[in-house]
């Protein structure tokens, strides 16, 4: 029995898959003859001795393989130039190829299911900043020894690595005296005392094998579900402690909503560029990233729930990533509904969609694999995220947790698709749920909804009967789906229906004892459909995921301001060729459509804004009313308009500020309006336009007070 090798696994799950490596997958494909593996994936055993100079940037080691049972050749992937040889046992090693950094080789044995390789070399890559979408980028690195830490992965073939296999690894690292090694599993266990000789053990099978290592002051405490541990570059207390509160209580929330944290501890590790990493068992966060204060109720959950989606369930990548949208509903929207503010969560995850998602960029769940862009987190996250959801309003919470537990307890250290995550849903409800899978994870698109037909009537038994029809009217065909219907009475009581779609039309009905006064579909924005105008008002997004537009620089700006400001439009154009940039001195008039950027104070177009109700400008006097606060020296940024015609305005209080501004802004994009102080620039206040009642409200009395939905439990406490 041969094993093939597939496409390696990026390093961490929120790595973009590198696309020179698709390539590798036919090649390798046709070389051996192979299609892929059974569904019981075989599992290689690695007892690696590693020796790791920063200084040098290189890496000397041995690595014990055990293959299994009856496996007598594999193809496996190695960094290229660290010149493998097999050092131990009976066995032939064959080099078969190279695909940029990485060697194919192919290893025969002979007696017995044990071999050893020695190999060594420099590995040492300097990081590539990936575009993506406007103003936004990413740093990528295929993986580096350095004397400022070592940061190594599957991808960066470290190991003989036989990416379409699990592995099983018992791993002792030398390091330099101060440093420590970290990677997936139990440890660190420094051995007969030797403070440089670093060991982890996992025996459960990994998909992928990591290694950081630096100088690292360790800081641990004991959990129900497993130790918690901290490495920081320096010594701070204080701030260990609050990942290490903020580990017990994600451990115990996640254990108890979806099964048995599956490793020995889970680690807040900091790495010396700036990331958000998820490994199995530890998080590699950038220095500035894990001392914002948000992160610890976003990104951090986030991450440690990667180990039950994605770093002990594996993802399917040939079938689609499920991961990162199951991951986003469980951790980032449930600390907002904890909180709150899941419908406001939700209504983001919308608008995104609709913003940045244009054209041919949408593609259906299951051709999804990882994040390159807004366009692509808007479908693998975001749509992902809301099928989540809509599944849940499906089944209701009690079935959807069962789901989630069985799809945990049958594919633990397994690979799992779309269609084992259906299984597992099925399995635990006993409903046939293809035709809800086949439709939000194979199609595109999103449905469109219109209330009709509403009628009060009076019930025969007392009290009032409020009925009316739910339309699909986009032009695909209609989405299986549940749409929760709200109808208050006078008196402010809530009562939310279900209107389930088989066709284009549903009928609901809602029975009240005191008379009605609105009806609302999809209020708090349980279902994935497009947005109504009144529903989405102007934010940062309808900017940046515009495909065309102009940016227009103000002719009367002092020369240092009206320079940073080119340079900010030059940067944000970039990649984009739908826009220009012009001065307002060349324009007659703003175009009737299209995206609208506009800079300074001083810009000629500025009465331009849809100023009223929380926002009024005095450009003499450079100041703003916002939210009934009147603000002054400050760097602001905000948009108004509707969907065809955005227009966005940045003004700096400084030119120095500007830099920090086109840096920061890409990712405030969910916001409308936002004020920053200082050169850096600091965020001050940010905020959202709020929005209206769309046709999917109709009001029944001519009263109309603010009427609050009906409370929905969250799917885990606090």
């Amino acid at each position: 029995m041969q094993i093939n090798f597939l496409l390696p696994r990026p390093p961490g799950r929120r790595r973009p898959r590198p696309t020179p490596i698709i390539a590798l997958l036919a090649a390798v494909a046709l070389l051996l003859g192979q299609s892929a593996l059974a569904d019981e994936q075989p599992v290689i055993g690695h007892r690696i001795d590693a020796v790791l100079d920063p200084g040098a940037g290189t890496l000397r080691a041995t690595d014990q393989l055990t293959l299994p049972d009856g496996v007598r050749q594999i193809a496996f992937l190695l960094h290229a130039g660290l010149a493998p040889r097999v050092s131990d046992g009976s066995a032939v090693l064959e080099r078969i190829g190279r695909d940029g950094h990485l060697e194919r080789f192919r290893l025969t044995l002979g007696d017995g299911s044990t071999t050893t390789l020695s190999y060594g070399g420099s590995i040492r890559h300097a990081p590539e900043r990936i575009a993506e979408g406007m103003g936004r980028s990413s740093e990528q690195l295929v993986g580096t020894i350095d004397s400022n830490g070592v940061f190594l992965t599957g991808w960066t073939g470290w190991y003989p690595n036989v990416p379409d296999a699990l592995n099983r690894m018992d791993l002792t690292v030398r390091v330099p005296p101060g440093w420590l090694a970290v990677s997936q599993g139990a440890g660190p266990e420094r051995l007969d005392g030797d403070d440089t000789r670093i060991r982890w053990v996992e025996e459960q099978p990994q998909d992928t094998l990591y290694l950081s290592a630096a100088r690292f002051k360790l800081y641990r405490r004991p959990t129900p579900h497993g130790e918690a541990q901290a490495y920081l570059r320096l010594p701070d207390e204080a701030l260990a402690n609050r990942y290490l509160d903020a580990t017990a209580d994600y451990l115990a929330r996640y254990s108890a909503l979806i099964g048995d944290y599956p490793y020995a501890k889970f680690a807040l590790v900091e790495n010396f560029w700036e990331t958000g990493y998820g490994m199995p068992s530890f998080t590699l966060l950038g220095s500035r990233v894990l001392r914002l204060p948000f992160i610890l109720t976003s990104s951090y959950p986030h991450e440690i729930l990667h180990n039950w989606w994605g770093n002990s369930v594996y993802i399917d990548y040939a079938s689609g990533n499920w991961a990162e949208g199951l991951t986003a509903y469980l951790s980032d929207h449930l600390n907002q509904a904890i909180d709150g503010r899941g419908a406001d969560y939700r209504r983001d995850q919308l608008k995104a969609y609709a913003d940045y998602v244009q054209g041919g960029e949408d593609v259906p769940l299951t051709e999804f694999r990882a994040r390159h862009g807004s366009a692509s987190q808007a479908i693998g996250y975001g749509k992902m995220l809301m099928t989540a959801h809509m599944l849940r309003v499906l089944l209701g919470d009690d079935a959807f947790r069962s789901g989630l537990r069985t799809f945990y307890r049958q594919n633990r250290f397994r690979t799992a698709s779309f269609a084992d995550l259906r299984f597992a849903f099925e399995l635990a409800t006993n409903q046939d749920l293809s035709g809800f899978f086949d439709a939000w994870t194979t199609r595109t698109g999103a449905a469109e909804l219109k209330l009709g037909d509403v009628q009060v009537t009076h019930d025969a038994g007392g009290g009032y009967v409020v009925t009316g029809s739910v339309y699909q009217v986009q032009p695909e065909p209609p989405f299986p789906m549940t749409v929760p219907v709200v109808v208050h009475s006078e008196r402010g009581t809530p009562r939310r229906v279900l209107a389930t779609f088989n066709q284009r039309a549903t009928r609901f009905e809602a029975k009240l004892a005191t008379a009605p006064a609105r009806v609302a579909v999809d209020p708090e924005f349980d279902t994935f459909r497009r947005l109504l105008p009144e529903e989405s008002p102007a934010s940062l997004s309808s900017l940046f995921g515009a495909e065309a537009g102009i940016m227009v620089l103000p002719a009367a700006a002092p020369g240092a301001l009206k320079a940073a400001y080119r340079q900010l439009a030059t940067a944000w154009q970039q990649g984009h060729p739908g826009w220009r940039v012009v001065e307002d001195s060349a324009l007659d008039g703003l175009p009737d459509e299209g995206a609208v950027w506009l800079f300074g104070w001083e810009n000629a177009f500025l009465d331009e804004l849809a100023v009223g109700g929380d926002l009024a400008l005095d450009a003499g006097a450079q100041k703003l009313t916002l939210a009934g606060e009147e603000q002054a020296g400050v760097s602001v940024a905000l948009a108004t308009g509707g969907p065809e015609r955005p227009i966005g305005w940045v003004a700096a209080a400084t030119s120095t500020a500007v830099p920090g501004l086109a840096r920061k802004l890409p990712h405030y994009g969910k916001y409308g309006w936002l004020t920053f102080t200082g050169d850096a620039p600091d965020n001050q206040q940010k905020g959202q336009w709020p929005p209206g009642d769309s046709a999917l409200t109709q009001w029944l009395t001519d009263a109309r007070p603010l009427l609050l939905p009906p409370p929905r439990s969250p799917l885990a406490p606090r």
